[in-house]
């Protein structure tokens, strides 16, 4: 069983614990389970059953979609001690998106069952306003990923991209291969490989077999700048 206290150390999830009556806090931690899931498992498709709210204990999921020619555009991503509803859209009858969510990394998560999670929003306003925003600000993060690729160049792309890993992790060395860096960006590897040797060239990175290290920042930001 789930404790209170896994629920509580969530982004939105403390929000909606504020929300919940009493006898619907026990109901939610009764029928709430965890997984593990192991790096590159699929999660959630639109082939599944609605899997419900998702809470990410360790680990991170990326959610994206897939194109006609079966290429890959990641929408975003969720990581340690955040919380989607994107693996519950069945619940939002006004929002239908077929969407797919893969562990990025060996994931522990927490999932409440979508039929639970209805039941609560049915009788609480409360829960069912705070859903839709959740699910608006998935959106949104949709939003500017999709906008990124329709109309930014692929050198802006790629230089907002390795910024955004280095922010994240703390380091200036992204450990990824090529290939994982285009499935990321809902690109092909043989353009990412062309750009990141021209960075190269340039001196903005250094390349080495399985990452990628930030030599200039300055560089890197800099190109988003630029007019071309």
């Amino acid at each position: 069983m789930v404790s209170k206290e896994d629920l509580q150390n969530f982004t939105f999830s403390s929000e909606l614990w504020e929300r919940l009556t009493e006898s619907e806090r026990d109901y939610l931690l009764a029928n709430a389970t965890s997984y593990t899931y192991q790096k590159g498992e699929l999660v959630h498709s639109n082939q599944y059953e609605c899997v419900g709210i998702i809470l990410v204990q360790s680990g991170t999921l990326r959610v994206y979609i897939l194109s006609d020619d079966g290429r890959e555009v990641t929408l975003f991503r969720i990581n340690e001690g955040e919380m989607t509803i994107m693996g519950a859209t069945c619940v939002l009858h006004d929002i239908s998106t077929d969407v797919f969510i893969d562990a990025q990394s060996d994931c522990q998560l927490i999932q409440v069952p979508s039929s639970i999670f209805e039941k609560i929003m049915t009788t609480n306003v409360s829960v069912e306003a705070l859903a839709y925003r959740m699910s608006t600000a998935a959106l949104s993060d949709a939003i500017w990923a999709l906008q990124q690729i329709l109309f930014l160049s692929f050198d802006k792309r790629l230089a907002i991209f390795l910024l955004d890993e280095s922010a994240y992790d703390g380091t200036d060395t992204i450990y990824m291969t090529h290939e994982e860096i285009a499935k990321l960006m809902g690109s092909a590897r043989e353009v990412v490989s062309r750009m990141l040797k021209y960075f190269s060239a340039e001196g903005y990175v250094e390349l080495s077999r399985g990452s990628v290290r930030i030599l200039d920042k300055k560089k890197l930001t800099s190109l988003l700048d630029a007019s071309h």
